[in-house]
């Protein structure tokens, strides 16, 4: 945590009213907050990364906080520009398509300017680390939903029909199941496939 950002009286209150809008298992990783000298024409804002998602807050002119987030797996793409005093951080960020957020298409770009060095880069980090995360349970997902489609490994001498298809539903509800443990898919997806390996 960075001194100057705790010690510093306006951001007492931010960071408190950050803190107070995290779930109980939600932990605050970094976040960037814009120079004094870059919010002459608005109010400042605080960008801050937490294990779930990415959050940032705009202080209102007399008094209270807008907020609003964008959830790790809705990010698509993260620019960091570092300049000598501040730096630049730009956010494009999309729904990503899975059944809890079915029909919502679209993006939108966020750019926050004049942010301290250290802290953008920090966030930038993270935003980087969390997007690449998101890529490959995502790879893993579509691996297993081909499987899933094709109606999994195919066996080519088996006893009897009955038992190969019996076997064959068990092996891919267990997938199904490590994937919801891992959290590959939501409680809603790991229901629907249930529902068509039993109903095979």
């Amino acid at each position: 945590m960075s001194e100057d950002f705790v010690t510093e009286p306006s951001l007492q209150r931010p960071l408190e009213y950050l803190r107070s809008v995290l779930i109980p298992t939600e932990t605050l990783e970094a976040w960037a907050v814009q120079h004094r000298l870059f919010a002459l024409s608005h109010r400042r804002v605080l960008v801050a990364a937490t294990s779930g998602r990415l959050i940032m807050i705009t202080r209102h002119l007399i008094s209270g906080f807008d907020v609003s987030d964008i959830r790790w797996q809705d990010l698509e793409e993260v620019t960091l520009r570092v300049g000598i005093f501040a730096a630049d951080l730009a956010i494009r960020a999309g729904k990503a398509s899975d059944l809890a957020s079915q029909g919502v298409t679209g993006s939108r770009r966020l750019d926050f300017a004049g942010l301290r060095k250290d802290q953008a880069q920090a966030v930038y980090r993270i935003c980087q680390a969390e997007d690449q995360a998101w890529r490959e349970k995502r790879r893993v997902r579509e691996l297993e939903e081909l499987r899933a489609r094709s109606g999994g490994i195919q066996v080519s001498s088996a006893p009897t029909q009955t038992s190969m298809a019996g076997s064959d539903a068990l092996r891919r509800l267990q997938e199904a199941k490590q994937m919801l443990d891992a959290r590959l898919i939501t409680d809603a997806e790991y229901e629907a496939i249930k529902a068509k390996i039993v109903s095979s």
